[in-house]
């Protein structure tokens, strides 16, 4: 006797990485199908200043950014990289637009500090505009509801923006 289940294939779990978009001071946010989603961040300034909780230590990046056209239902997630003259990564973390909360006469502003190795080689502030707060599971963690475009890894430092 044999059984066969009609409908039914096997599941075929594939995960992918989206390409990374093009780093700058204001970014149009995309998902991980590289189209906008209707939010842009920006650098608004930045500067080289010892961190006030761990002055010892020297100066470090103080970076001041902007989200606009987020509301309370969305949080994008971006890659904040400091970078020298040839647009090599120093150091990066992600902000996120919940961390805006500015003053009240500027409310979508947040700041943030990245820590260098050679803080003299910072020659700016990018934001890399893939969205990062997406994380999908992958093939490996769930065969079953993973796989799927995944955000691009974030950059390391020594990559090229």
């Amino acid at each position: 006797m044999v059984l066969a289940l009609s409908g039914c294939s096997s599941w075929i779990c594939s995960d992918t990485t989206a390409e990374r978009g093009r780093a700058d001071v204001r970014v149009q946010v995309v998902g991980t199908d590289g189209q906008p989603l209707g939010f842009t961040a920006a650098i608004v300034d930045w500067s080289l200043e010892p961190h006030p909780q761990v002055p010892s230590e020297g100066d470090q990046v103080h970076f001041r950014f902007r989200f606009d056209g987020v509301d309370e239902f969305s949080d994008p997630v971006v890659d904040a990289c400091a970078v020298d003259s040839e647009r090599v990564t120093l150091g990066c973390q992600t902000v996120s637009s919940s961390q805006a909360f500015g003053p009240a006469d500027d409310p979508l502003t947040g700041d943030d500090w990245l820590a260098v190795e050679h803080p003299g080689q910072v020659d700016g502030v990018l934001l890399i505009p893939n969205d990062q707060s997406y994380a999908r599971r992958t093939c490996e963690e769930d065969m079953k509801d993973g796989g799927g475009t995944h955000p691009p890894e974030p950059p390391g430092r020594g990559d090229q923006l």
